[in-house]
Protein backbone atom coordinates (compact mmCIF):
# COMPACT_ATOMS: atom_id res chain seq x y z
CA UNK A 1 0.00 0.00 0.00
CA UNK A 2 1.33 3.49 -1.12
CA UNK A 3 2.22 5.67 1.69
CA UNK A 4 1.36 9.70 1.78
CA UNK A 5 4.84 10.54 1.50
CA UNK A 6 5.38 8.21 -1.50
CA UNK A 7 3.51 10.19 -4.54
CA UNK A 8 5.48 13.65 -2.83
CA UNK A 9 8.70 11.25 -3.46
CA UNK A 10 7.85 10.42 -7.12
CA UNK A 11 6.81 13.37 -8.09
CA UNK A 12 10.01 15.01 -7.29
CA UNK A 13 12.55 12.69 -8.43
CA UNK A 14 10.23 12.81 -11.62
CA UNK A 15 11.55 16.63 -11.44
CA UNK A 16 14.97 15.90 -10.59
CA UNK A 17 14.96 13.49 -13.43
CA UNK A 18 13.57 15.80 -15.67
CA UNK A 19 15.53 18.32 -15.32
CA UNK A 20 19.46 16.04 -15.16
CA UNK A 21 17.77 14.66 -18.72
CA UNK A 22 17.69 18.68 -20.05
CA UNK A 23 21.28 18.80 -18.96
CA UNK A 24 22.90 15.73 -20.77
CA UNK A 25 21.27 17.27 -24.00
CA UNK A 26 22.32 20.52 -23.78
CA UNK A 27 26.08 19.41 -22.66
CA UNK A 28 28.72 20.52 -25.04
CA UNK A 29 30.86 17.73 -26.02
CA UNK A 30 30.65 13.79 -25.69
CA UNK A 31 32.81 13.93 -22.68
CA UNK A 32 30.73 16.37 -21.15
CA UNK A 33 27.38 14.29 -22.15
CA UNK A 34 29.09 11.13 -20.04
CA UNK A 35 29.77 12.95 -17.13
CA UNK A 36 26.50 14.41 -17.06
CA UNK A 37 24.65 10.91 -17.23
CA UNK A 38 26.40 10.03 -14.79
CA UNK A 39 25.73 12.86 -12.32
CA UNK A 40 22.30 12.63 -13.24
CA UNK A 41 21.80 8.59 -11.66
CA UNK A 42 23.45 10.31 -8.66
CA UNK A 43 21.56 13.28 -8.49
CA UNK A 44 18.59 12.86 -10.23
CA UNK A 45 17.88 9.02 -9.64
CA UNK A 46 19.09 8.97 -5.92
CA UNK A 47 22.02 6.23 -6.29
CA UNK A 48 25.42 6.95 -4.50
CA UNK A 49 27.61 5.46 -7.59
CA UNK A 50 27.30 5.49 -10.94
CA UNK A 51 29.42 4.79 -13.39
CA UNK A 52 29.09 4.88 -17.39
CA UNK A 53 30.43 2.02 -19.46
CA UNK A 54 31.03 2.91 -23.05
CA UNK A 55 31.59 0.67 -26.18
CA UNK A 56 34.51 1.81 -28.29
CA UNK A 57 35.13 0.99 -31.60
CA UNK A 58 36.61 -2.63 -31.33
CA UNK A 59 33.66 -3.44 -29.51
CA UNK A 60 35.68 -3.34 -25.58
CA UNK A 61 33.88 -1.19 -22.86
CA UNK A 62 35.50 1.07 -20.90
CA UNK A 63 34.74 2.87 -18.21
CA UNK A 64 34.40 6.77 -18.99
CA UNK A 65 32.73 8.42 -16.71
CA UNK A 66 31.96 7.94 -13.12
CA UNK A 67 29.95 9.70 -10.23
CA UNK A 68 29.54 9.41 -6.55
CA UNK A 69 33.00 8.42 -5.46
CA UNK A 70 36.08 9.92 -6.03
CA UNK A 71 38.11 7.51 -5.03
CA UNK A 72 36.87 5.01 -7.37
CA UNK A 73 36.98 7.38 -10.28
CA UNK A 74 40.51 7.63 -9.65
CA UNK A 75 41.03 3.96 -9.59
CA UNK A 76 38.87 2.66 -12.55
CA UNK A 77 38.24 5.08 -14.61
CA UNK A 78 39.62 4.36 -18.86
CA UNK A 79 39.99 0.83 -17.71
CA UNK A 80 38.83 -1.65 -20.27
CA UNK A 81 36.47 -4.79 -20.11
CA UNK A 82 35.87 -6.87 -22.89
CA UNK A 83 32.85 -7.52 -24.53
CA UNK A 84 32.96 -10.92 -23.63
CA UNK A 85 32.72 -10.13 -20.37
CA UNK A 86 30.30 -7.85 -20.39
CA UNK A 87 27.94 -10.33 -22.77
CA UNK A 88 28.27 -13.01 -20.12
CA UNK A 89 27.19 -10.35 -16.95
CA UNK A 90 24.17 -9.09 -18.84
CA UNK A 91 22.90 -12.87 -19.32
CA UNK A 92 23.19 -13.88 -15.51
CA UNK A 93 21.16 -12.47 -12.52
CA UNK A 94 17.94 -11.02 -12.29
CA UNK A 95 15.81 -9.24 -15.30
CA UNK A 96 14.22 -6.29 -14.28
CA UNK A 97 12.46 -5.12 -17.89
CA UNK A 98 15.62 -4.07 -19.40
CA UNK A 99 17.64 -4.13 -15.86
CA UNK A 100 20.09 -6.48 -14.74
CA UNK A 101 20.40 -7.30 -11.02
CA UNK A 102 23.20 -9.45 -10.46
CA UNK A 103 23.03 -10.13 -6.06
CA UNK A 104 25.76 -10.45 -3.76
CA UNK A 105 25.62 -14.34 -4.26
CA UNK A 106 25.68 -14.55 -7.79
CA UNK A 107 28.27 -11.83 -8.23
CA UNK A 108 30.72 -13.11 -6.31
CA UNK A 109 31.53 -16.45 -8.34
CA UNK A 110 31.79 -13.34 -11.28
CA UNK A 111 35.76 -13.78 -11.79
CA UNK A 112 36.47 -11.49 -15.52
CA UNK A 113 38.10 -8.57 -16.41
CA UNK A 114 35.42 -5.91 -16.31
CA UNK A 115 36.88 -2.77 -14.09
CA UNK A 116 34.63 -2.66 -10.39
CA UNK A 117 34.89 -1.38 -6.79
CA UNK A 118 33.80 -2.43 -3.54
CA UNK A 119 31.28 -0.82 -1.42
CA UNK A 120 31.94 -1.07 2.62
CA UNK A 121 28.91 -1.36 4.66
CA UNK A 122 27.23 -3.86 6.97
CA UNK A 123 25.53 -6.84 6.10
CA UNK A 124 21.73 -6.70 4.91
CA UNK A 125 19.37 -7.70 7.72
CA UNK A 126 16.03 -7.21 5.46
CA UNK A 127 15.45 -9.13 2.32
CA UNK A 128 14.72 -6.31 0.59
CA UNK A 129 18.27 -4.25 1.93
CA UNK A 130 20.95 -3.07 -0.38
CA UNK A 131 24.09 -5.54 0.04
CA UNK A 132 27.53 -3.85 -0.50
CA UNK A 133 28.00 -6.80 -3.47
CA UNK A 134 24.84 -6.40 -5.28
CA UNK A 135 25.18 -4.86 -8.69
CA UNK A 136 22.72 -2.98 -10.84
CA UNK A 137 22.89 -2.58 -14.96
CA UNK A 138 21.14 -0.96 -16.82
CA UNK A 139 22.30 -1.77 -20.89
CA UNK A 140 21.73 1.71 -23.42
CA UNK A 141 20.68 0.73 -26.45
CA UNK A 142 20.34 3.17 -29.64
CA UNK A 143 16.29 2.99 -30.59
CA UNK A 144 14.89 0.15 -32.22
CA UNK A 145 14.71 0.91 -36.50
CA UNK A 146 10.78 1.07 -37.49
CA UNK A 147 9.97 -2.39 -38.75
CA UNK A 148 14.27 -3.43 -39.18
CA UNK A 149 16.89 -4.28 -36.40
CA UNK A 150 16.78 -3.90 -33.30
CA UNK A 151 18.55 -1.15 -31.37
CA UNK A 152 22.59 -1.46 -31.10
CA UNK A 153 24.01 -1.77 -27.31
CA UNK A 154 26.17 1.70 -27.15
CA UNK A 155 26.96 0.84 -23.21
CA UNK A 156 26.18 0.17 -19.77
CA UNK A 157 25.16 2.02 -17.17
CA UNK A 158 26.38 0.30 -13.84
CA UNK A 159 24.87 1.73 -10.93
CA UNK A 160 25.59 0.59 -6.94
CA UNK A 161 23.45 1.29 -3.36
CA UNK A 162 20.50 3.45 -3.74
CA UNK A 163 20.28 6.15 -1.25
CA UNK A 164 17.91 4.89 0.94
CA UNK A 165 19.33 1.16 1.38
CA UNK A 166 17.10 -0.80 -0.18
CA UNK A 167 16.95 -2.36 -3.84
CA UNK A 168 14.95 -0.09 -6.15
CA UNK A 169 11.22 -0.82 -6.23
CA UNK A 170 8.91 -0.94 -9.64
CA UNK A 171 8.93 2.32 -9.58
CA UNK A 172 12.33 2.82 -8.95
CA UNK A 173 13.09 0.29 -11.52
CA UNK A 174 10.96 1.80 -14.06
CA UNK A 175 12.67 5.72 -13.84
CA UNK A 176 16.40 3.57 -14.35
CA UNK A 177 14.95 2.10 -17.16
CA UNK A 178 13.36 5.13 -18.57
CA UNK A 179 16.60 7.40 -18.02
CA UNK A 180 19.44 4.47 -19.04
CA UNK A 181 16.80 4.69 -22.57
CA UNK A 182 17.01 8.66 -22.68
CA UNK A 183 20.63 8.47 -21.84
CA UNK A 184 21.64 6.16 -25.02
CA UNK A 185 20.07 9.11 -27.52
CA UNK A 186 21.78 11.92 -25.24
CA UNK A 187 25.21 9.96 -26.20
CA UNK A 188 24.23 9.09 -29.74
CA UNK A 189 23.58 12.65 -30.25
CA UNK A 190 26.67 13.83 -28.46
CA UNK A 191 28.82 11.32 -30.65
CA UNK A 192 26.97 12.62 -33.79
CA UNK A 193 27.52 16.21 -32.82
CA UNK A 194 31.45 15.24 -32.08
CA UNK A 195 31.68 13.37 -35.58
CA UNK A 196 30.40 16.42 -36.99
CA UNK A 197 32.17 18.60 -35.18
CA UNK A 198 35.71 16.76 -35.99
CA UNK A 199 34.63 16.16 -39.85
CA UNK A 200 33.83 20.33 -39.84
CA UNK A 201 37.46 20.97 -38.16
CA UNK A 202 38.63 18.24 -41.06
CA UNK A 203 37.03 19.84 -43.61
CA UNK A 204 38.24 23.44 -42.62
CA UNK A 205 42.02 22.00 -42.82
CA UNK A 206 41.01 20.28 -45.78
CA UNK A 207 39.86 23.52 -47.39
CA UNK A 208 42.55 25.41 -45.76
CA UNK A 209 45.04 22.75 -47.36
CA UNK A 210 43.18 22.93 -50.71
CA UNK A 211 43.65 27.12 -50.88
CA UNK A 212 46.96 26.93 -49.93
CA UNK A 213 47.81 24.06 -52.47
CA UNK A 214 45.42 26.18 -55.14
CA UNK A 215 47.76 29.41 -54.10
CA UNK A 216 50.79 26.92 -54.41
CA UNK A 217 49.42 26.06 -57.85
CA UNK A 218 49.42 29.33 -58.67
CA UNK A 219 52.15 30.65 -57.72
CA UNK A 220 54.41 28.19 -59.54
CA UNK A 221 52.03 28.92 -62.83
CA UNK A 222 52.41 32.05 -62.47
CA UNK A 223 55.95 32.56 -62.01
CA UNK A 224 57.59 29.69 -63.53
CA UNK A 225 60.49 30.31 -65.64
CA UNK A 226 59.73 28.15 -68.65
CA UNK A 227 55.72 28.42 -70.21
CA UNK A 228 52.56 26.80 -68.60
CA UNK A 229 49.34 26.57 -70.01
CA UNK A 230 46.11 25.21 -69.21
CA UNK A 231 43.96 24.07 -71.77
CA UNK A 232 40.01 22.01 -72.15
CA UNK A 233 40.10 18.63 -72.44
CA UNK A 234 37.33 16.70 -74.43
CA UNK A 235 34.48 18.47 -75.57
CA UNK A 236 34.00 21.11 -78.11
CA UNK A 237 36.66 23.45 -76.93
CA UNK A 238 38.79 20.37 -76.50
CA UNK A 239 42.87 21.73 -76.58
CA UNK A 240 41.18 25.48 -76.34
CA UNK A 241 43.80 27.40 -73.94
CA UNK A 242 41.99 29.09 -70.91
CA UNK A 243 45.03 30.41 -69.10
CA UNK A 244 48.65 31.08 -69.58
CA UNK A 245 51.88 31.99 -67.72
CA UNK A 246 53.90 35.43 -68.11
CA UNK A 247 57.01 33.31 -69.32
CA UNK A 248 54.74 31.69 -72.31
CA UNK A 249 53.37 34.91 -73.16
CA UNK A 250 57.01 36.90 -73.39
CA UNK A 251 58.08 33.51 -75.34
CA UNK A 252 55.34 33.69 -77.87
CA UNK A 253 55.40 37.27 -77.89
CA UNK A 254 51.60 37.36 -77.45
CA UNK A 255 49.14 38.95 -74.87
CA UNK A 256 47.45 36.41 -72.28
CA UNK A 257 44.21 37.72 -73.17
CA UNK A 258 45.09 36.96 -77.13
CA UNK A 259 46.40 33.75 -76.10
CA UNK A 260 42.55 32.29 -74.92
CA UNK A 261 41.80 33.06 -78.63
CA UNK A 262 44.26 29.77 -79.88
CA UNK A 263 44.76 26.45 -79.44
CA UNK A 264 48.07 24.79 -79.81
CA UNK A 265 46.94 23.23 -82.92
CA UNK A 266 46.52 26.87 -83.89
CA UNK A 267 50.09 27.94 -83.35
CA UNK A 268 52.27 25.11 -84.20
CA UNK A 269 54.32 25.24 -87.34
CA UNK A 270 51.73 23.48 -90.49
CA UNK A 271 55.23 20.62 -90.49
CA UNK A 272 54.94 20.11 -86.95
CA UNK A 273 51.00 19.17 -86.68
CA UNK A 274 51.03 15.87 -87.34
CA UNK A 275 53.65 15.74 -84.14
CA UNK A 276 51.03 17.47 -82.30
CA UNK A 277 48.64 15.14 -82.51
CA UNK A 278 50.63 11.89 -82.26
CA UNK A 279 51.32 13.43 -78.70
CA UNK A 280 48.83 11.89 -76.40
CA UNK A 281 47.35 14.02 -74.17
CA UNK A 282 48.45 12.25 -70.97
CA UNK A 283 51.73 12.30 -69.74
CA UNK A 284 52.75 12.76 -73.43
CA UNK A 285 55.85 14.75 -74.90
CA UNK A 286 57.06 16.82 -78.52
CA UNK A 287 59.54 18.98 -79.77
CA UNK A 288 57.75 21.47 -82.28
CA UNK A 289 57.89 24.59 -83.15
CA UNK A 290 54.91 27.54 -81.93
CA UNK A 291 54.37 30.61 -83.85
CA UNK A 292 55.49 33.98 -82.57
CA UNK A 293 53.45 37.21 -83.20
CA UNK A 294 56.49 38.61 -85.23
CA UNK A 295 55.65 35.76 -87.65
CA UNK A 296 58.68 33.79 -87.00
CA UNK A 297 58.69 30.17 -84.96
CA UNK A 298 60.42 28.73 -81.90
CA UNK A 299 60.97 25.33 -81.17
CA UNK A 300 60.23 24.20 -77.59
CA UNK A 301 59.52 20.61 -75.93
CA UNK A 302 55.95 20.21 -74.38
CA UNK A 303 54.90 17.90 -71.80
CA UNK A 304 51.38 17.49 -71.34
CA UNK A 305 49.28 15.91 -67.75
CA UNK A 306 45.92 16.14 -67.12
CA UNK A 307 44.50 17.72 -63.63
CA UNK A 308 41.18 17.57 -62.23
CA UNK A 309 39.49 21.26 -60.97
CA UNK A 310 37.64 19.20 -58.18
CA UNK A 311 36.67 15.91 -56.87
CA UNK A 312 34.56 14.03 -60.14
CA UNK A 313 34.96 17.94 -61.85
CA UNK A 314 36.06 19.14 -65.02
CA UNK A 315 39.79 17.47 -66.39
CA UNK A 316 41.91 19.98 -67.95
CA UNK A 317 45.65 19.41 -69.49
CA UNK A 318 48.24 21.28 -68.05
CA UNK A 319 51.19 22.11 -70.83
CA UNK A 320 54.36 22.81 -69.98
CA UNK A 321 56.49 24.66 -72.56
CA UNK A 322 60.30 24.96 -72.40
CA UNK A 323 61.87 26.69 -74.88
CA UNK A 324 64.66 24.47 -76.73
CA UNK A 325 65.56 26.49 -79.43
CA UNK A 326 69.43 27.25 -79.08
CA UNK A 327 69.73 23.41 -78.03
CA UNK A 328 67.82 22.71 -81.26
CA UNK A 329 69.96 25.11 -83.53
CA UNK A 330 73.30 23.17 -82.04
CA UNK A 331 71.52 19.81 -83.08
CA UNK A 332 70.41 21.18 -86.93
CA UNK A 333 73.85 22.35 -86.95
CA UNK A 334 75.39 18.91 -85.72
CA UNK A 335 73.22 17.29 -88.32
CA UNK A 336 74.04 19.23 -90.71
CA UNK A 337 77.68 19.17 -90.38
CA UNK A 338 77.38 15.81 -90.08
CA UNK A 339 75.43 15.23 -93.49
CA UNK A 340 76.94 18.45 -95.36
CA UNK A 341 80.46 19.39 -97.03
CA UNK A 342 82.28 21.62 -94.78
CA UNK A 343 83.96 23.22 -97.81
CA UNK A 344 80.96 23.83 -99.98
CA UNK A 345 78.14 23.53 -98.04
CA UNK A 346 76.46 21.24 -100.14
CA UNK A 347 75.05 17.72 -98.89
CA UNK A 348 78.05 15.70 -98.45
CA UNK A 349 78.42 11.42 -100.14
CA UNK A 350 76.42 10.12 -97.54
CA UNK A 351 73.33 12.55 -97.48
CA UNK A 352 73.48 12.17 -101.38
CA UNK A 353 73.24 8.43 -101.13
CA UNK A 354 70.22 8.83 -98.20
CA UNK A 355 68.11 11.25 -100.54
CA UNK A 356 69.12 8.73 -103.48
CA UNK A 357 68.06 5.71 -101.48
CA UNK A 358 64.62 7.28 -99.81
CA UNK A 359 63.24 7.50 -103.79
CA UNK A 360 63.90 3.65 -105.04
CA UNK A 361 62.46 0.15 -103.24
CA UNK A 362 64.07 -2.65 -104.11
CA UNK A 363 61.94 -5.92 -104.39
CA UNK A 364 63.48 -9.20 -104.26
CA UNK A 365 62.08 -11.57 -107.29
CA UNK A 366 61.02 -14.77 -106.76
CA UNK A 367 63.03 -16.94 -105.40
CA UNK A 368 62.20 -19.90 -107.60
CA UNK A 369 62.12 -17.56 -110.89
CA UNK A 370 64.31 -18.31 -113.62
CA UNK A 371 68.03 -16.84 -112.89
CA UNK A 372 68.62 -13.85 -115.58
CA UNK A 373 70.92 -10.80 -115.53
CA UNK A 374 68.27 -8.14 -113.72
CA UNK A 375 67.85 -11.42 -110.77
CA UNK A 376 71.72 -11.78 -110.32
CA UNK A 377 72.21 -7.80 -109.83
CA UNK A 378 69.33 -8.37 -107.96
CA UNK A 379 66.73 -6.32 -109.75
CA UNK A 380 63.01 -7.13 -110.23
CA UNK A 381 61.31 -7.76 -113.18
CA UNK A 382 59.26 -5.15 -114.77
CA UNK A 383 56.35 -4.19 -116.71
CA UNK A 384 56.11 -2.33 -119.53
CA UNK A 385 55.33 0.92 -117.78
CA UNK A 386 58.68 0.61 -115.61
CA UNK A 387 57.28 -0.72 -112.19
CA UNK A 388 58.82 -3.63 -110.51
CA UNK A 389 57.48 -7.12 -110.04
CA UNK A 390 57.71 -9.14 -107.04
CA UNK A 391 55.81 -12.57 -107.88
CA UNK A 392 55.90 -13.48 -103.98
CA UNK A 393 51.98 -13.99 -102.85
CA UNK A 394 52.66 -11.96 -99.45
CA UNK A 395 50.45 -9.28 -98.92
CA UNK A 396 52.41 -7.58 -96.20
CA UNK A 397 55.12 -7.18 -98.80
CA UNK A 398 52.99 -5.83 -100.70
CA UNK A 399 51.63 -3.11 -98.07
CA UNK A 400 55.01 -1.93 -97.64
CA UNK A 401 54.83 0.26 -101.24
CA UNK A 402 51.24 0.61 -101.51
CA UNK A 403 51.90 4.16 -101.21
CA UNK A 404 55.20 4.28 -102.54
CA UNK A 405 55.75 6.33 -105.90
CA UNK A 406 58.05 4.02 -108.03
CA UNK A 407 60.45 5.99 -110.05
CA UNK A 408 60.94 5.24 -113.99
CA UNK A 409 63.64 5.65 -116.18
CA UNK A 410 63.53 7.16 -119.96
CA UNK A 411 64.43 3.63 -122.15
CA UNK A 412 66.70 3.69 -125.19
CA UNK A 413 68.61 6.53 -126.12
CA UNK A 414 66.03 8.50 -127.61
CA UNK A 415 63.66 10.97 -125.90
CA UNK A 416 60.59 9.21 -125.51
CA UNK A 417 58.61 11.90 -123.15
CA UNK A 418 59.44 9.47 -120.14
CA UNK A 419 60.01 11.86 -117.32
CA UNK A 420 62.46 10.25 -114.98
CA UNK A 421 64.80 10.90 -111.48
CA UNK A 422 68.12 12.00 -114.25
CA UNK A 423 71.44 11.83 -112.17
CA UNK A 424 74.51 14.09 -113.22
CA UNK A 425 77.74 13.08 -112.45
CA UNK A 426 80.04 15.84 -112.81
CA UNK A 427 83.80 15.70 -112.75
CA UNK A 428 85.92 18.34 -112.81
CA UNK A 429 88.97 18.74 -115.98
CA UNK A 430 92.32 20.67 -114.96
CA UNK A 431 91.68 21.20 -111.51
CA UNK A 432 94.53 19.45 -110.28
CA UNK A 433 96.88 22.26 -112.41
CA UNK A 434 95.35 24.42 -110.08
CA UNK A 435 95.87 22.82 -106.57
CA UNK A 436 99.63 22.09 -107.75
CA UNK A 437 100.37 25.64 -109.24
CA UNK A 438 98.60 28.05 -106.69
CA UNK A 439 97.56 25.52 -103.81
CA UNK A 440 94.99 24.08 -102.07
CA UNK A 441 93.43 27.53 -101.06
CA UNK A 442 93.02 28.61 -104.77
CA UNK A 443 92.03 25.37 -104.98
CA UNK A 444 88.99 25.57 -102.66
CA UNK A 445 87.90 28.93 -103.94
CA UNK A 446 87.36 27.18 -106.87
CA UNK A 447 85.49 24.35 -105.61
CA UNK A 448 83.27 26.78 -103.67
CA UNK A 449 82.20 28.94 -107.24
CA UNK A 450 81.45 25.63 -108.83
CA UNK A 451 79.51 24.64 -105.92
CA UNK A 452 77.84 28.08 -105.64
CA UNK A 453 77.37 27.87 -109.84
CA UNK A 454 75.78 24.90 -109.59
CA UNK A 455 73.34 25.74 -107.21
CA UNK A 456 72.99 28.46 -109.18
CA UNK A 457 71.59 26.71 -112.28
CA UNK A 458 69.67 24.30 -111.17
CA UNK A 459 65.65 24.48 -109.64
CA UNK A 460 64.38 24.37 -106.43
CA UNK A 461 64.16 21.04 -105.38
CA UNK A 462 66.97 19.38 -107.16
CA UNK A 463 70.04 18.09 -105.17
CA UNK A 464 73.35 19.24 -105.89
CA UNK A 465 76.19 17.05 -103.77
CA UNK A 466 79.81 16.95 -103.76
CA UNK A 467 80.89 13.47 -103.90
CA UNK A 468 84.51 14.49 -103.00
CA UNK A 469 86.90 16.07 -104.54
CA UNK A 470 86.05 17.40 -107.95
CA UNK A 471 83.28 15.04 -108.05
CA UNK A 472 79.89 16.79 -108.02
CA UNK A 473 76.26 14.86 -108.45
CA UNK A 474 73.08 16.77 -109.23
CA UNK A 475 69.51 14.88 -108.66
CA UNK A 476 66.78 16.06 -110.43
CA UNK A 477 63.89 14.70 -110.49
CA UNK A 478 60.74 14.58 -113.71
CA UNK A 479 63.29 15.47 -116.69
CA UNK A 480 63.16 13.14 -119.85
CA UNK A 481 66.50 12.79 -122.23
CA UNK A 482 66.76 16.17 -123.48
CA UNK A 483 65.87 18.08 -120.70
CA UNK A 484 68.71 16.07 -118.95
CA UNK A 485 71.11 16.77 -121.60
CA UNK A 486 69.97 20.67 -121.65
CA UNK A 487 70.75 20.66 -118.08
CA UNK A 488 74.02 19.24 -118.90
CA UNK A 489 75.34 21.71 -121.36
CA UNK A 490 73.72 24.77 -118.81
CA UNK A 491 75.79 23.67 -116.06
CA UNK A 492 78.81 22.58 -118.17
CA UNK A 493 78.79 26.47 -120.18
CA UNK A 494 78.28 27.96 -115.86
CA UNK A 495 81.20 26.24 -114.79
CA UNK A 496 83.84 27.07 -117.59
CA UNK A 497 83.43 30.64 -116.76
CA UNK A 498 86.79 32.27 -115.53
CA UNK A 499 86.99 31.96 -111.61
CA UNK A 500 88.66 35.25 -110.15
CA UNK A 501 90.55 33.85 -107.36
CA UNK A 502 93.30 36.37 -105.71
CA UNK A 503 93.39 39.02 -108.88
CA UNK A 504 94.33 35.85 -111.20
CA UNK A 505 91.34 34.12 -114.09
CA UNK A 506 90.72 30.42 -113.91
CA UNK A 507 89.02 28.34 -115.47
CA UNK A 508 88.13 24.68 -115.55
CA UNK A 509 86.09 22.72 -117.62
CA UNK A 510 83.57 20.22 -116.61
CA UNK A 511 82.93 16.15 -118.08
CA UNK A 512 78.96 15.50 -117.59
CA UNK A 513 77.45 12.02 -116.97
CA UNK A 514 74.24 11.38 -117.29
CA UNK A 515 72.26 8.22 -115.43
CA UNK A 516 68.76 7.10 -114.65
CA UNK A 517 67.49 5.88 -111.29
CA UNK A 518 64.76 3.57 -111.18
CA UNK A 519 63.37 1.33 -108.53
CA UNK A 520 65.41 -2.03 -108.10
CA UNK A 521 68.80 -0.05 -108.46
CA UNK A 522 70.75 0.49 -105.41
CA UNK A 523 72.12 3.93 -104.95
CA UNK A 524 75.72 3.03 -105.51
CA UNK A 525 74.29 1.38 -108.95
CA UNK A 526 72.67 4.66 -109.95
CA UNK A 527 75.87 6.79 -109.05
CA UNK A 528 78.26 3.95 -110.68
CA UNK A 529 75.67 4.24 -113.80
CA UNK A 530 76.22 8.08 -114.02
CA UNK A 531 80.19 7.69 -113.52
CA UNK A 532 80.59 5.47 -116.28
CA UNK A 533 78.83 7.34 -118.47
CA UNK A 534 80.92 10.31 -117.47
CA UNK A 535 83.59 8.39 -118.57
CA UNK A 536 82.45 7.25 -121.64
CA UNK A 537 81.58 11.17 -122.76
CA UNK A 538 85.05 12.41 -121.39
CA UNK A 539 87.07 8.94 -123.79
CA UNK A 540 85.20 10.07 -126.47
CA UNK A 541 86.08 13.73 -127.01
CA UNK A 542 89.06 14.84 -128.22
CA UNK A 543 91.74 16.30 -125.82
CA UNK A 544 91.80 19.68 -124.99
CA UNK A 545 95.06 21.67 -123.63
CA UNK A 546 94.01 24.75 -121.87
CA UNK A 547 95.71 26.84 -119.14
CA UNK A 548 94.95 26.60 -115.65
CA UNK A 549 95.03 29.94 -115.44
Amino acid sequence: METESEPYVRLTTLRRLHQVMADMNTARSLADTLQTVADGVVNGLGYELACVNLVRPDGDLVVAALAGNPAAEALITGRVGSRDAWERRLGVGERWGDLVFIPHTEGLVLDDDIPHWYTDGPAPRFEDEWHPSDCLLAPMYTPDVPGGSPGELIGVLSVDRPRNGRRPGEWGREALQMYAFQAAIAISNARLRSNMQRALVRLGREQQALRASEESFRQAFEYAPSGMAIAELGGDQHGRILRTNDALCRLLGRPASAMRRYSFSDLVHPEDIGTLLRTSAEGGRAELRLGRRDGTYVWVSLRNSVVADAADGPRFLLTHVEDIEERKRRELQLAHRASHDSLTGLPNSAELRSRLSSRLCRRPAQPDAPASLDVAYGHPAYDSSGHGFDFRPDAEHYDAYDHHVHTIAPEGERDDGTKGLAVLFCDLDGFKSINDRFGHNAGDAVLIEVARRLTRGVRDGDTVARLGGDEFVVLADGLGRADAQDLAVRLRNEIIQPIRVDGRAMRVGASFGIGWAHCGMTADEVLKSADERMYVEKRSRPKQHRRAG
